[in-house]
């Protein structure tokens, strides 16, 4: 009935769909204990004992705090808590399950003590660490490369809320041959991210979108306008790049991930006192905080952009354990709206999305996801033009640049 072909596609569904589910009620289940745990640190527990959860002694001592309980877990749990985000790729090879209740205890902590990053990359390997080592007890034939991959897509699915960026971002590397055409290759996958992604949209939906005037039509000098700030967007984040692999050797010639981490926490504690509680945390939800805002102008969005950024090389540099793309397009929302209010004739359409998409390409170096998560945050379709031919330059910009990574040190 089916060519062998599709009989192939239809032997990795099932795996592809449980991996798929698996993933998203990882991610669920992880961030809704560290929303539990957030909200008893930085709302009842403050409240109970009479001080303001933005009050600089809660903010300092509540970083610094979460800096030494993530670096008591990073020394004293099995493995380590896995691997220093810094260092390793989003996407790699399985680690040892015995390293996954420490990683993913640090990464509550982290997310509910308010530290600057996301949970992509850890829940990234959990996820792959979890489906190599039963996936290779249940379909023994798979190898750990296809359960790597199945894996990493049903998560992308499950953080972004659809198996779109999945597909986008593995068309480019499951690449066909004349004998396995691409979407052979991406069917499996794509299941897992379809999975993934229907399995987050039953108990919450991400909120990506941002509410900002529509865009009409475009015009030559928007695509002036758009090039101009992902140039700004890039520059600020190659700053960053610059910063991060010396600050995280400086940081870890101290070899103890206590003090690390804890000197970490408390420079990230004074950030947050400059910055705000807009600062704090993952980004997504305060970024919705700061677009709907009645209050801020140019000057308070240059501040947030700037203390997010170097609060993310601080978290980065410091070894907790989360991932950098949430924060960069916090960064690149706030860089988009203070560019705005200088120059209101440039549309905000054109700013945010123009900003997060060169700040989110420094980070990932992934043309198809900067696109994508440019376009879910201002979800205009007459913007995806504009966007594709600004992504050109910006490509060029950074085509043999250095990475926003740090560097492997000898113990």
């Amino acid at each position: 009935m089916f060519h062998p072909r599709a009989r192939t596609m239809l032997l990795l569904s099932l795996p592809a769909l449980i991996i798929g589910v698996a993933s998203s009620l990882v991610l669920i289940a992880a961030m809704k204990v560290a929303s539990v745990f957030q909200q008893f640190l930085w709302q009842q527990l403050p409240t109970s004992i009479g001080i303001a959860y933005d009050s600089p002694f809660w903010i300092v001592g509540m970083l610094t705090l979460t800096g030494i309980v993530v670096g008591l877990i990073i020394r004293y749990s099995p493995g380590h808590a896995g691997p220093d985000p810094a260092i390793e790729p989003l996407i790699s090879m399985p680690v040892s399950p015995s390293a996954l209740p420490g990683l993913l205890l640090a990464l509550i902590i982290g997310l509910a003590g308010g530290v600057s990053l996301g949970p992509e990359h850890p829940i990234m390997t959990i996820n792959i660490a979890l489906a190599a080592a039963f996936g290779s007890r249940l379909f023994p034939r798979i190898t750990a490369l296809d359960w790597t991959i199945l894996a990493s897509a049903g998560t992308i699915g499950a953080l972004f809320g659809t198996p779109v960026a999945a597909a986008l971002i593995f068309s480019q590397t499951l690449s066909g041959s004349n004998d396995i055409p691409m979407w052979d290759r991406l069917f499996a996958p794509l299941m897992a991210a379809a999975a993934g992604s229907l399995t987050t949209s039953l108990f919450f939906h991400p909120h990506f979108s941002l509410p900002i005037a529509h865009y009409t039509q475009m015009r030559l000098v928007d695509i002036a306008s758009g090039a101009i700030v992902a140039a700004i967007a890039i520059a600020a984040g190659m700053v960053a790049v610059w910063c991060l692999p010396r600050l995280h050797e400086l940081l870890h010639r101290l070899k103890n991930p206590v003090l690390i981490l804890g000197i970490g926490g408390f420079i990230l504690g004074i950030l947050g006192v400059i910055g705000g509680p807009l600062t704090l945390f993952k980004g997504l939800d305060e970024m919705q905080q700061m677009a709907f805002s009645q209050t801020l102008g140019a000057g308070d969005y240059f501040t947030l952009a700037v203390v997010k950024l170097a609060a993310l090389v601080i978290a980065a540099a410091s070894g907790f354990r989360g991932g950098r793309i949430f924060p960069a397009v916090f960064i690149g929302a706030a860089l988009g709206l203070m560019l705005h209010a200088h120059v209101e004739a440039v549309p905000a359409a054109i700013t945010v999305s123009c900003a997060i998409l060169g700040l989110v390409l420094v980070v990932t170096r992934d043309g198809w996801l900067s696109l994508f998560m440019a376009a879910v945050v201002v979800p205009d379709t007459n913007l995806l033009p504009l966007l594709c031919i600004v992504m050109l330059p910006a490509w060029l910009l950074l085509a043999g640049k250095p990475l926003l990574a740090a560097n492997r040190h000898e113990p």
